[in-house]
């Protein structure tokens, strides 16, 4: 942590732009979760992933500028509020999720949750509760792409998605639930930023094209990495109907893990119209190039 922020790009980062943080998968270890094995990796001494979650949490809190929850100190899931026309909704799609397996439960269990009961809940209300005009949920993992716990193999669930384009199974059913329960409770004008992945890309999931379609319409944006290898692009997971509108990545020519020098690092921005509360996201490279861009007319209230 101290390394990084003493990079003259990061301070001068951190000088001109506030961050709010959410923790990833890298703080501990690639694809962490319960059921990730260390035993047979060399290059770490603590083998036990509970103790090395444990460290890097204390890290990540001592390090990021937090608020501390009192009722459940180490929480990084919180709302930021930006008066009458925005709040974010910052998620936690590690710390109570179950282990990464294949991701095919019938039903909504501690092993089969993403963002865990007490989460949800919370979502829920907070969403429920919003005045504003538009909820980003800022989310870990998106939401259709197919992100796999083992790519070399193919196999078991790191995000969402279990890649089987089916009815909602594993951490879907959680994912549909609050899809569904946004739609019933008429919550409007919601948009999921995410990364993980490391490409930029714009989906709309449309429920006329999904398997689980109890749900109204909304907006992903994938973007990243700001400093990192470049990967992608991921395959779609049809559960929930993602249809891709815009997409930068690696071609098969260039290949995977391209260095920053590259140029494929991207980042995004979101202004809203304080007069027609309008959103628009524009999604850019490192060279400050626009290459998407969209607006998004909000949905009045009854």
């Amino acid at each position: 942590w101290k390394y990084n922020m003493m990079d003259r790009n990061v301070l001068g980062l951190n000088a001109i732009c506030p961050t709010f943080y959410q923790w990833d998968d890298h703080e501990v270890v690639n694809n962490w979760s319960d059921s990730k094995d260390l035993s047979a990796d060399d290059r770490y001494s603590e083998k036990n992933i509970h103790v090395l979650a444990a460290r890097a949490a204390r890290a990540f809190h001592e390090m990021t500028t937090i608020r501390y929850e009192p009722s459940e100190p180490g929480r990084v899931y919180r709302k930021i509020a930006y008066g009458p026309l925005l709040e974010v909704f910052f998620l936690d799609m590690r710390s109570y999720r179950g282990a990464n397996g294949p991701g095919i439960q019938d039903t909504v269990t501690p092993q089969s949750r993403i963002l865990g009961e007490q989460q949800m809940k919370w979502l829920k209300r907070e969403l429920a509760n919003s005045n504003a005009t538009w909820k980003i949920i800022a989310a870990d993992m998106p939401l259709g792409l197919v992100v796999w716990n083992d790519a070399t193999k193919k196999a078991g669930a790191e995000a969402i998605s279990n890649g089987d384009n089916g009815p909602a199974k594993g951490r879907e059913l959680e994912i549909a639930d609050l899809l569904r329960y946004i739609k019933n409770a008429g919550i409007t004008n919601t948009v999921w930023l995410t990364a993980d992945v490391h490409y930029t890309a714009a989906h709309y999931y449309n429920p006329d094209k999904a398997q689980f379609q109890d749900f109204n319409p909304f907006w992903e944006f994938v973007s990243g990495p700001l400093h990192a290898g470049t990967y992608g692009p991921n395959d779609f997971d049809m559960t929930f109907g993602p249809e891709l509108k815009f997409i930068k990545a690696p071609t098969a020519e260039q290949g995977q893990n391209l260095p920053p020098s590259a140029g494929l690092q991207f980042f995004g921005l979101v202004d809203i119209d304080g007069a027609t509360e309008q959103l628009t996201v524009r999604l850019m490279d490192r060279d400050d190039n626009e290459l998407y861009k969209v607006t998004l007319d909000p949905v009045q209230s009854a």
